[in-house]
């Protein structure tokens, strides 16, 4: 019989024994006292990882494309032609990584590249009419997996799911945030 005061095996924690072994370490052991916020980050976290890693291996990688090459491209589909400044900040992105997706996807024959109308040294990233097409074929099969990882929530709790992580990302101004 295992003592109830020993730490649990490693190997057989799952991901909310170790949340409950965390902040019983945490708050036990070291003192930290704010174990639910680490708690709701780790989750959404968690969540974000697994939903990320479903989309992209069961829907990007199959057609040869990344997860961060998709965020690309959708925004681009979606606002249209901007700045890869403008689509590294709606999509979540460094202006490098936009930088390079870029040259890939414009190799690629999905992108192009004209001179912008503010300076010489300006781009406009745009669709070609092989990229509208991928990204009407490509959203189709990730919209119907987005469907399946919601369809446990109703709409009023996907609605409140959303509205609760909108507070939790704009109330991040109190304090200084990287992004």
């Amino acid at each position: 019989m295992q003592d109830p005061a020993a730490p649990p095996d490693p190997d057989s924690l799952d991901f909310w024994s170790f949340i409950a072994l965390a902040n019983h370490r945490l708050s036990e052991e070291f003192g930290f006292r704010h174990q639910l916020a680490t708690e709701v980050l780790l989750t959404l976290n968690r969540a974000s990882n697994l939903v990320t890693y479903d989309l992209e291996s069961a829907v990007h990688r199959p057609r040869g494309r990344s997860w961060s090459a998709f965020r690309v491209l959708f925004v681009v589909w979606l606002a249209g032609p901007l700045e890869p400044s403008a689509a590294a900040r709606l999509a979540g992105m460094s202006r490098a990584a936009v930088s390079n997706l870029a040259k890939t996807l414009v190799s690629e024959g999905l992108l192009t590249r004209t001179p912008g109308e503010t300076d010489g040294r300006s781009v406009r990233l745009s669709l070609t009419e092989a990229g509208h097409a991928e990204m009407l074929e490509v959203f189709e099969a990730q919209n119907e997996r987005e469907a399946g990882w919601v369809e446990v929530l109703t709409e009023a709790e996907q609605r409140v799911l959303v509205m609760l992580l909108d507070k939790l990302i704009s109330g991040r101004a109190g304090f200084a945030t990287r992004r």
